[in-house]
This record gives C-alpha cells, structure tokens and sequence, in this order.
C-alpha cells in the first residue's frame, strides 16, 4: 500500500473530516473518563528520545533536532484491573493490528510496509487522520511487552512514541510515551501557542488507551493519567 493518498483516497479521506471532527469534539466535551494531568520543566538530559538502533533505516526520519519549539515528553497511562491478557500478550494485540485500538472516528491505521499480523523494526504504518494531514511512522523496536515508532516526512511531528505495558500489584498498566517537538514553527503555534493539536493528540491517545483496556477483558482502574515535560526549545540552540 502506498504511503500517500492518491487523489481518489484522498478525497474520500477528506469527506470524512467533517463528520470525523464533529465527532471527536463531541466525545471530548461528554467525556466522563477523569484525566489527571500535570506539566512540568524538563530538560535534554532526562527527556531526550531513546537512541535508534544501528538496523534502523534512517531514510525520511524526523528526529526532535530539525524540529521547531519546545520538546514534549507525554506519558499517558492507564490502570487495568482483570485484564484476560498478559502484559505481554497485549502488547501482542495492539501490534498486530494497531488499527483495533484507534479512534476511528478520527484516526486509523495503515500498514504500507512489513507483512501483516505483527510487527517489526523498519515496518512502516500511515496513521490517516480525519484532517488535512496524515501520520507517517515507522518501527524503531520491538520486544516481548513494547513497541516504539519514530515520525517521517511529512508528519506533524518530529520524535518517537512508545507502547508498552507491565505487570505491577495485580493489575496491567498500559503506557504510551512520547519525545517530540513539532515538524515546523506553524505547526509548533498550533500545538504549544493555540493548543488545538495539543489537546486532538491528548483525546486521541486517550481513548487509544480507554480502547486497549477494553481489548484486554478486563475494566481501566481509576482515571488515565498525562505527565507532560516540557524542555524549553532554547535548550536546542546551547
């Protein structure tokens, strides 16, 4: 499957906008999942994304130094008390189909490169937003209970993400992480200044992570939880 749209898919893609946008603001505002955030100052030391491997194909990666702005660190977290899967095997679930867990009322994913049913490093996933732009990824790692994608051109953002869960006091914890600046300086107004794509990429994640628990059998624990560093993009020019 090609990574961009033709014009005939795109089209298709762009009729679904409206209704996909309309939809999402309507499930943010009624939501009744408590969110617990916070934000606080970061720093390159502690926040920069994880190192790619040496088998990693390094073609069209956008990584957090061509960015513009502030790098985010993002940790979304779940708690999921009688889940029928393991840490393990859920992790398992969520990589051999992303697109089960999406919003699709707003985003789905694509895989354009890498067999189907699993995945591994150098794959490459197209995230088909209900908006003007798409999210290219591509895997950076794969183990038992994780996964991490990096961006590529063309998405709005310029880091990695991670997927992964644990074990810990009877129940599984399910956490998305993720080391990003934007892609340029409009999109950087956007997200930090305006907060629009802010707050679409906390609703999306958000009920990524209401979908996982429902995918494990088992109920989400409490309220999902948004750590936010943020480290200033002056950092980038010391």
């Amino acid at each position: 499957m090609p990574r961009k749209q033709g014009f005939p898919q795109h089209l298709v893609t762009a009729s679904r906008w409206p209704l996909g946008v309309a939809l999402t603001s309507w499930r943010y505002m009624w939501r009744t999942t408590p969110l617990h955030r916070d934000e606080v100052e970061g720093s390159l030391e502690l926040d920069s994304p994880p190192p790619m491997p040496n088998e990693l194909e390094r073609s069209e990666v956008q990584t957090p130094d061509g960015g513009a702005g502030p790098l985010f660190r993002r940790r979304y977290r779940v708690r999921i008390s009688g889940s029928q899967l393991s840490a393990d095997d859920l992790v398992k679930a969520v990589a051999a189909e992303p697109d089960s867990v999406a919003p699709s009322e707003f985003a789905t994913f694509c895989k354009v490169k890498g067999s189907e049913g699993g995945m591994e490093v150098n794959d490459e996933y197209v995230v088909r937003m209900a908006s003007p732009w798409d999210g290219p990824v591509r895997v950076v790692k794969r183990e038992d209970a994780m996964f991490r994608l990096v961006t590529l051109e063309g998405h709005l953002e310029a880091g990695q993400i991670e997927f992964r869960a644990k074990e810990e006091d009877g129940l599984v914890v399910f956490e998305i992480e993720s080391w990003a600046r934007s892609k340029d300086r409009l999109t950087d107004v956007l997200y930090d200044r305006l907060r629009m794509s802010k707050e679409v990429q906390l609703h999306m994640w958000t009920s990524t992570l209401e979908r996982i628990a429902e995918l494990s059998g088992g109920s989400r624990s409490g309220g999902i939880e948004i750590h936010t560093r943020k480290v200033g993009a002056g950092a980038f020019d010391e």
